[in-house]
């Protein structure tokens, strides 16, 4: 075998079945000691043959695994759990507030006590409130505390604060709820971006296993070529047709041979292990796929878009960007709110239950009040300055989306290039095989014949695999590159979302 085989295939992921054994022209049943020792080792190393018991595995079944029980997929989750979180905290800036006071004087001259309790509703629509109260108050209390003496039975008190400028179309508690509610889409589009990655990297880590089982069937028919030309080799030597070096040879070729189905072996151990991050079971443990749930056939390519260049819009990072211009816009109206003056309208009623107390005020019947508040900044450089810093933001932010629009597009165009021409180089590679099949066949036929010498025989026989291993080559290159475009695209059937 030509030293660049086990190079060529140790990072092969995909590829389609290819047939792996040719019958032998001889079938002597002896063979030397050693021979039967080489032929005894070799069959034991061998793995099952790829699909041969058990159910195998499907494509589809590790997508749907990756997709509800990879960590980072669990994790994404996590984030968007905390997304709601944060928008019920800022809902609570609208909770209704029970508040309660009670004073009394147990020495001094005067005996006042009183007791209080109030509720206070902020306004989801203003940036005002509406309450209501009870008071009660009985003793004496001095002149600058007349506010807390009541009739005998108490005081009722219902009022509102309205925002008539300032924080009457926005303020920061109804910001801050938007922004809460932004920054979950925001979690939900990273969800995506996230289950995207992991089902990509799913798809390229299940077609590795696969093809690494393609691979060692390559090596163990290539093997097994030698082990069956053994027997006849040792008849015609026997017979003295052929020269007893030959035996030697050969069994220097198995030896060979088995080293590669070793390393094949080896690389299939290696790819089952990197899949169980994908594969896992219904507590979310890794499991290692076997030998025997390998497929006969590999997944097909994924079906390209007729245009794939018009699906840029639905890619879920440029949704990205454009949240946070949105996010950068409430900010901006928030800032705007700043310029505004303060200027509240204010209303309250008080209705006395019963006679005087015992202060003595003749405080009794309904007492209504109105009046307003303004306040105005006269610099107003804070709200300047912010509207500046987000203005700059949201600049930024077009510039950045400009950018990654345009990279999207290319990138989706070079992988429409790669997809395209992996289909021209597996069309070449599946001619390239058929054409060293053919000769490899030729070639053993003249061998048996005594037509042809063992070297050229081998020769043709590692010339036709190697172009088997460059058809799994060429065929996993195919299928990474739609897989690739099915990610560029956010194509979100193909991925199993």
């Amino acid at each position: 075998m030509r030293s660049n085989l086990p190079g060529t295939c140790a990072v092969l992921l995909a590829a389609l079945l290819v047939p792996t054994t040719v019958q032998a022209q001889d079938t002597a049943r002896q063979t030397p000691s050693s021979a039967r020792a080489l032929e005894s080792r070799a069959r034991s190393d061998a793995v099952p043959e790829p699909g041969a018991a058990g159910p195998a595995l499907t494509l589809a079944e590790v997508l749907a695994s990756a997709r509800f029980h990879a960590p980072q997929v669990l994790e994404a989750l996590a984030r968007v759990r905390g997304a709601q979180g944060r928008i019920l905290t800022t809902q609570g800036a609208f909770d209704t507030i029970f508040s309660a006071d009670a004073d009394t004087r147990p020495t001094g001259f005067y005996t006042g006590s009183d007791a209080s309790l109030r509720l206070t509703q902020p306004l989801a629509g203003n940036g005002g409130s509406i309450y209501g109260g009870y008071d009660i108050a009985s003793g004496t209390f001095p002149s600058y505390e007349g506010r807390s003496n009541t009739t005998g039975y108490g005081r009722l008190t219902a009022g509102t604060v309205f925002s008539l400028m300032r924080d009457r179309l926005i303020d920061e508690r109804r910001t801050n709820r938007q922004l809460a509610e932004a920054d979950l889409v925001l979690a939900q589009t990273d969800q995506l971006l996230v289950a995207i990655g992991v089902q990509t990297r799913a798809i390229q880590a299940y077609n590795s296993w696969a093809i690494a089982g393609q691979r060692l069937g390559v090596f163990q028919g290539l093997l097994q070529l030698a082990l069956d030309r053994q027997a006849g080799l040792k008849r015609q030597v026997t017979e003295g047709l052929r020269p007893a070096i030959l035996l030697t040879e050969n069994e220097q070729n198995i030896l060979r041979r088995q080293t590669l189905v070793v390393q094949a072996e080896q690389q299939l151990q290696v790819s089952a292990t990197a899949l169980s991050l994908f594969l896992r079971g219904s507590d979310g443990q890794p499991v290692v796929p076997g030998a025997e749930r390998l497929p006969r056939t590999l997944a097909r390519p994924m079906p390209l878009a007729a245009n794939p260049e018009t699906l840029v819009a639905r890619r879920p990072d440029l949704k990205v960007i454009d949240i946070r211009v949105n996010q950068a816009r409430q900010r901006l109206a928030l800032d705007r709110n700043l310029l505004l003056p303060k200027f509240d309208i204010k209303a309250e009623v008080n209705q006395f239950l019963g006679d005087a107390g015992a202060g003595g005020r003749a405080f009794t019947g309904t007492e209504s009040k109105v009046g307003i508040s303004f306040s105005l900044p006269l610099q107003q450089r804070v709200a300047r300055g912010r509207i500046a810093q987000t203005n700059a933001d949201i600049d930024a932010f077009a510039q950045r989306r400009r950018l990654l629009e345009d990279q999207i597009t290319a990138d989706i165009q070079a992988l429409s290039i790669t997809a395209a021409q992996a289909q021209r180089l597996l069309g070449i590679a599946i001619d390239e095989q058929d054409r060293a099949q053919t000769m490899a066949g030729a070639e053993r036929r003249r061998f048996g014949a005594g037509a042809s010498d063992f070297f050229l025989v081998n020769l043709r026989e590692e010339a036709a695999a190697d172009a088997q291993v460059r058809r799994l080559d060429a065929a996993f290159r195919q299928i990474v590159a739609h897989a690739d475009l099915a990610a560029a695209t956010a194509d979100l059937d193909a991925l199993g979302l």
